[in-house]
């Protein structure tokens, strides 16, 4: 069975920091792109970061550059996102998910195909 489940959200003060954890079972973590999605109430799903399992390039929004980086530990199967200098326009619900294949990093969520329940960052001003 397939499993992605996010850890380590919660509530900062702007310019704090943050590290999102994901858990990844039931399918090769180096065989698939991973990414961060977010949601915030009323908001289009965006992704912030992905790593291709191709060559570990990164992709990050420009709202995020610069602030989150996204790491993979393979040997412990798990994805983080580093996220800091957070402001309140960070606040929504962050999801981990996998891609169709090893170099898939669309920006587009339809493309991926395994995902986690999702864990809340608020950021406070």
């Amino acid at each position: 069975e397939v499993q992605l489940v996010e850890s380590g959200g919660g509530l900062v003060q702007a310019g704090g920091s943050l590290r999102l954890s994901c858990a990844a079972s039931g399918f090769t973590l180096g065989h698939r792109a991973m990414a961060w999605f977010r949601q915030a109430p009323g908001k289009e799903r965006e992704r912030v970061s992905c790593i291709s399992a191709l060559n570990g390039a990164t992709f990050a929004a420009d709202s995020v550059k610069g602030r989150f980086t996204i790491s993979i530990d393979n040997a412990k199967k798990t994805i983080h996102l580093q996220m800091n200098s957070l402001k309140p326009e960070d606040t929504a619900v962050y999801y981990c998910a996998a891609g169709p294949n090893y170099w898939n990093c669309s920006p587009d969520g339809a493309h991926y195909v395994y995902w986690g329940q999702g864990t809340q960052v608020t950021v406070s001003s």
